[in-house]
């Protein structure tokens, strides 16, 4: 009896480790993707134009300048576009300051030779974004030889619109 419980015993072992061992394993995979978005991020200032008092000759006005300030600051690598309106005051393209019933026309231009008209559709400065302010000149002229009317104490004005597209 002893033997054939050794060999049970024995069998059972075997059978065991046999019955134990791991099974092959299999494996599977996959992949995703992964993604990241900068957006452009833009801000937008500016400063008055201020002509100050404008020169006249008799009944006409003398050639008079100034000049304005945008500062724009976009994200690295972002395309903007600024564009300047007609101002509160148009007639036709003409943009015009005003003092009660009376008008002054003034232009606006991108450069200091004052040769190219800044407008809202032809002429919007382009740029892109270095996450530093750009600064941005708008060269203003009241030409010489408009006719005027006093403005009596009420400053000529006008505002202009800045747009910002990014």
């Amino acid at each position: 009896m002893k033997i054939v419980s050794f060999l049970t015993i024995l069998v059972t072992a075997a059978a065991s480790i046999v019955l134990a061992s791991p099974a092959m394993a299999t494996t599977a995979s996959s992949s995703f993707p992964v993604n990241a978005t900068i957006s452009t991020a833009c801000s937008l200032s500016s400063t008055a134009m201020n002509f100050g008092e404008v020169g006249t000759a008799g009944a006409t006005t003398l050639q008079t300048d100034s000049t304005s300030t945008i500062t724009v600051t976009c994200t690295t690598g972002g395309a903007y576009t600024v564009a300047l309106d007609g101002g509160l005051n148009p007639v036709a393209a003409q943009r015009n300051t005003k003092s009660g019933a009376n008008t002054l026309a003034y232009d606006l231009f991108k450069d200091a030779a004052r040769g190219t008209v800044w407008t809202n559709v032809t002429a919007p400065a382009i740029g892109v974004g270095t996450a530093v302010a750009q600064t941005i000149t708008v060269y203003g002229r009241i030409a010489a030889g408009l006719p005027f009317s006093a403005s009596n104490d009420t400053p000529y004005s006008d505002t202009v619109l800045v747009t910002l597209t990014y």
